[in-house]
């Protein structure tokens, strides 16, 4: 791209449309840390409604797209910043990105390597043709309304991007939501050391933009995976509230800055200094680490007490985790899926088909807490179990549901299930 970003945005004029104030908040502490809360959110809070509340995939996706128009048409046609509107939006551009590459890996079955190198084809589309009619690509002007769609067309795409290229590395390289959050932080922070020796600003936000999606992602699984699989237990309920109470704490902040100062334009001086920022930021990170292991779950007895291991580690009283150290599946301990599965289709067998339904609702949910740590392990198996496991939910949520159907579905779950077993 021939010359600096940054000098372009100096010399470059609105082209088209009304002139604006700039739409984006300012690039703070504050500012990453409601992303990253907000990309969790859009890996937690549509998991909490598709499988807790029991909207299901389609109804939540469904309302989130809604949602979504009716925020980015309010945000499209305001004239200045409010800074409650754009951060909602940002929030649901999270859950539907997400959403998008969920669909097609899980519904249409698109490997993530497709996905992600199609994603990437996209965004380089939509900063092409942003570059060629207003030749800047910089935030600091999104105040015209043609940059500001070029804006959240970008916006939704890295969103898209990120959740297919992270699940990709955590998926291929078996790097588990542990690891994935060590190192898409550490290449966050090595985008900081290279803006502070030179990077150009705005490929170093865009780039940064992109990998703050799958660190969200991985911190989210740590905090709602079970103890069993090394997270926290936190759930998805109780993390998409906790981070969002901290987002509206921090974006009520933003909104009274806002309107006692107004809108700062183009090389005015922040209404908020720089120091006081961090420290709102450190403080608003340090009550979401705190109020995360004091809202964590003591260990059940049963999870305390000692697990039926192999080899060496069986019977020394010493809690294995059944995803490193149980040899059942290549993707880790199916009993307790088992047990559930043969309890439905016990109650099934017996007529109970509404008491099956009730009971294989948590199938389902310890079937979502435990994806983060099994998927990387072997994701064809899992998908394998996955798809077993859709087509029961199905057969059991007909309207009506039928005796028949149900069974089959249960019986070739439990063939899934004991062929998964007999692999490892």
């Amino acid at each position: 791209m021939p010359g600096s970003v940054s000098t372009a945005l100096d010399r470059a004029r609105p082209m088209s449309g009304s002139t604006l104030l700039n739409k984006v908040p300012a690039i703070t502490a504050t500012f990453w840390l409601i992303k990253v809360l907000s990309t969790t959110i859009g890996e937690t809070f549509a998991d909490y409604l598709a499988v807790d509340v029991g909207l299901g995939t389609a109804a939540t996706d469904g309302a989130m797209v809604t949602l979504l128009a009716v925020a980015l048409v309010a945000q499209l046609r305001a004239k200045r910043l409010v800074p409650w509107l754009y951060w909602l939006t940002v929030v649901l551009v999270s859950i539907v990105g997400t959403q998008i590459t969920d669909f097609f890996t899980d519904t249409l079955g698109v490997s993530l390597y497709v996905s992600t190198a199609a994603f990437s084809v996209v965004l380089a589309v939509v900063f092409t043709l942003w570059w060629r009619q207003e030749r800047t690509l910089a935030i600091t002007a999104i105040d015209t309304p043609r940059r500001e769609r070029y804006y959240w067309g970008a916006i939704l795409t890295t969103f898209a991007l990120g959740t297919a290229g992270g699940d990709l590395a955590t998926e291929a390289l078996s790097l588990g939501f542990r690891n994935g959050a060590l190192i898409f932080g550490g290449l966050i922070l090595a985008v900081w050391l290279g803006r502070r020796l030179g990077l150009d600003a705005v490929l170093a936000f865009w780039i940064a933009y992109v990998l703050t999606r799958p660190l969200g992602a991985s911190l989210g699984d740590l905090l709602t995976q079970d103890r069993d699989f090394g997270g926290l237990g936190l759930g998805a309920s109780r993390t998409s509230l906790l981070f969002l109470g901290v987002i509206i704490a921090l974006v009520a902040r933003e909104q009274v800055n806002a309107n006692r100062h107004g809108i700062r334009a183009k090389g005015e001086a922040p209404a908020v200094s720089p120091h006081r920022d961090y420290v709102w930021a450190a403080a608003a990170a340090v009550a979401v680490v705190a109020a995360a292991f004091v809202l964590a779950p003591a260990p059940t007895p049963a999870a305390a007490a000692p697990a039926a291991g192999t080899g060496a580690d069986a019977g020394k009283g010493r809690h294995v985790n059944p995803l490193e150290a149980d040899a059942t599946s290549p993707i880790g301990d199916l009993r307790p899926f088992a047990v559930i599965v043969d309890d439905v289709a016990g109650r099934t067998k017996a007529g109970d088909l509404a008491g099956a339904t009730a009971r294989i609702k948590d199938l389902e949910v310890a079937w979502d807490n435990g994806e983060a740590a099994m998927k990387p392990a072997s994701p064809d198996d899992w998908h394998s179990l996955d798809s077993a496991i859709d087509g029961a939910l199905t057969a059991l949520r007909a309207t009506p549901p039928t005796k028949q159907s149900s069974l089959s579905a249960l019986t070739a779950l439990q063939s899934t299930i004991g062929a998964l077993e007999k692999k490892q």
